[in-house]
């Protein structure tokens, strides 16, 4: 499986955001996108899933054109900053809730998606009332948990402590050897070093290295 970016780029109100990006990426393999704030990671993320449209250039999916052939990548598992669930559910009704827009998968692998991310499916406490680690835990559980081809976590080790983030790169390891294609951007360069099998290096929005 492969995921193409040929020449895009991205302009917003004038300002070029993303500028003649080209990658080629396969399945079973870590890409680490490192760059400061503002670079453009989260950019690039929105642009190969299909959730912002290009300027110029395509991205295709197994020769597939995105927003062309289908909307956004059918078989994604996404994690962006600031993921917004809902308050006043459980951990579990949000993962269900959202599973039920797809209906892929049941009550059974929304339970083992809590529990490798370090999370109880029993817990009765509303998402308002989680940590900032626990909500982190829920946002890659929701990007796992139908065992997509394609997983994008941005920052996914934010907020975690040092045992959560030894559980979650594992977790990203598992993801890898299932042979899910992941992109992965963190600030945490032992993440980077770790994790990934290739690394570029974004800047203003140009692929620098």
């Amino acid at each position: 499986m492969e995921l193409k970016a040929q020449k895009i780029s991205k302009v917003i109100r004038g300002k070029k955001i993303l500028s003649d990006i080209n990658l080629e990426l396969c399945d079973g393999n870590i890409y680490g996108i490192v760059g400061a704030n503002g670079s453009g990671k989260t950019m690039l993320f929105r642009a190969l899933s299909g959730l912002m449209s290009v300027t110029s250039g395509k991205i295709t999916w197994n020769g597939k054109v995105l927003r062309q052939d289908f909307a956004v990548l059918p078989s994604l598992g996404i994690m962006l900053e600031n993921v917004g669930l809902y308050s006043n559910m459980t951990g579990m009704q949000n993962l269900r809730y959202l599973a039920s827009l797809k209906n892929k998968i049941q009550d059974k692998e929304i339970r083992r998606a809590l529990e490798r991310v370090g999370l109880d499916p029993d817990d009765r406490r509303k998402y308002q009332k989680y940590s900032l680690g626990m909500k982190q835990r829920l946002a890659i559980a929701q990007a796992i948990m139908e065992k997509p081809d394609v997983i994008m976590l941005d920052e996914p080790t934010n907020s975690l402590d040092a045992k959560g983030v030894e559980e979650i790169r594992r977790l990203i390891l598992e993801e890898k050897e299932r042979g899910a294609l992941i992109l992965l951007a963190s600030h945490n360069q032992e993440d980077i070093r770790i994790l990934a099998d290739h690394i570029y290096q974004i800047k203003d929005g140009c692929i620098v290295r």
